[in-house]
């Protein structure tokens, strides 16, 4: 076969595969264009009074009034929502979502960077807002997500995006995310009877290399900026280093991803030293280390409640009851189901903590403003009152509950088609038995 023919069977492959991951089906929704009156459901405010019968009024994206009753402008269109409730839309504090499309397929997958130390990496700019993913957990009331880079020591910086949109311009929201690190392994593991180790695998060595090479490079970030505020101008543009620039001036915190005591303890008191922000990330074994946390003001996200213990000898329902301990020792947190196809079920997850001793109150701020306060979107979403976004949805029950539906999802006071993949494939199917006279 001679080059030129090669090269277009290549072409031809290629494009036949990008044909075969094309986009969703759902068309983003228009701006909001008329004042809208959700009138006669229960409101969750999150940050007030839970309103029954009540009514919440948006106008160009922004919520404009809540109440018992609000006023009723020229154009308005009213939406009877009676026996229903409204709650923020949720928001997913960790996932790769829209950086993954299929796990087998390499080029659809945008989620780590090569080498170790990469904080100058925006996960917003790989972000696809065509991802099947996408509409699936929205689904469930989830409106925005923290979109994560991971690998090596220094993955790269998070985004906050809304999850509606043309572009990742359109739907990223201004202000949140942060720098992400993986904490090194701070446990030395003794060798198994009859395993061998390399004499040149030293475990200690390894973790004093990790920790040194992160001083290094946060304290060359460091006089990195002052250079750079110095104004000499002969400074030469390091993105690397540039990309830690809002960590150090405190406009960004770090996340750090670290789940054993041992690393828990150490990402604090190097944290400390340095005089940065951080947020505990994964915090497996944060219930040991509560009072550290407390004094310390650090925020929590919980990696996947729906876990089995991490030791022989601890109960079963170790990490169920997590999110509960947290609440009790005054930790603000969120949740984030962790591994990437059970991003949907975060809703369910904050169930599943209510049935095993947290307030469901606190839930609830857990999915909404404690998350978007930790991701430093606060300002903007997580509670429905006038002046914030217009990020809502509308329940025929608990959210909390599985056979609940979400009715309805507005973000920005766009109103989002809630059809994917799965209910298409549902509907498809039932097809089959209609046909054969088999009804549903």
């Amino acid at each position: 076969m001679n080059g030129k023919r090669q090269l277009i069977l290549i072409t031809i492959f290629l494009t036949l595969a990008m044909m075969s991951l094309s986009g969703s089906d759902q068309v983003p929704a228009a701006k909001q264009d008329h004042p809208i009156v959700l009138m006669g459901g229960v409101i969750h405010t999150v940050s007030g009074d839970i309103i029954s019968g009540g009514e919440i009024l948006f106008i160009n994206g922004k919520i404009t009034e809540v109440g018992a009753t609000v006023s009723r402008p020229a154009n308005v269109e009213v939406i009877d929502i009676s026996g229903k409730t409204v709650y923020p839309g949720f928001i997913l504090a960790e996932s790769t979502l829209g950086l993954t499309e299929i796990g087998a397929v390499r080029a659809t997958n945008d989620y780590r960077e090569v080498g170790s130390i990469n904080p100058n990496v925006r996960a917003k700019i790989a972000y696809n807002p065509d991802s099947e993913h996408i509409p699936v957990v929205r689904t469930n009331g989830i409106a925005l997500a923290q979109v994560v880079p991971t690998g090596g020591l220094l993955s790269g910086t998070s985004a906050v995006m809304m999850l509606d949109g043309w572009t990742w311009e359109d739907t990223e929201m201004p202000g949140g995310g942060g720098v992400w690190m993986s904490w090194p392994n701070m446990v030395v593991r003794e060798r198994r009877s009859g395993q061998r180790r390399p004499a040149e695998d030293d475990p200690k060595k390894a973790i004093r290399e990790a920790l040194e090479n992160l001083d290094k490079t946060f304290d060359e970030a460091e006089a990195y900026h002052k250079a750079i505020k110095s104004g000499t101008g002969n400074q030469k543009t390091d993105l690397r280093l540039a990309g830690l620039i809002p960590v150090i001036e405190k406009k960004l915190p770090l996340y750090i991803r670290a789940s054993h005591v041992s690393q828990i303890k150490a990402a604090v008191n190097w944290v400390n030293r340095r005089g940065y922000r951080m947020v505990l990330v994964g915090a497996r074994d944060s219930w040991m280390v509560t009072d550290l946390l407390k004094a310390n003001n650090i925020p929590v996200i919980i990696s996947t409640t729906h876990s089995l213990p991490s030791r022989r000898w601890q109960p079963y329902d170790e990490a169920y009851t997590l999110p509960a301990t947290l609440a009790d020792a005054g930790i603000t947190f969120a949740l984030a189901p962790g591994w990437h196809p059970q991003v949907r079920n975060l809703p369910f997850e904050a169930g599943t903590a209510v049935g095993y001793g947290l307030d469901r109150d606190r839930a609830i701020r857990a999915l909404t403003l404690d998350a978007a306060t930790i991701l430093g979107v606060g300002d903007k979403v997580g509670s429905l009152e006038p002046g914030k976004d217009a990020t809502l949805i509308v329940v025929d029950g608990d959210p909390l509950e599985i056979r609940s539906a979400v009715v309805s999802l507005y973000i920005q006071g766009r109103h989002v088609d809630l059809n994917n993949h799965h209910r298409m494939m549902n509907e498809k199917y039932k097809q089959r038995y209609r046909q054969l006279g088999i009804t549903d």
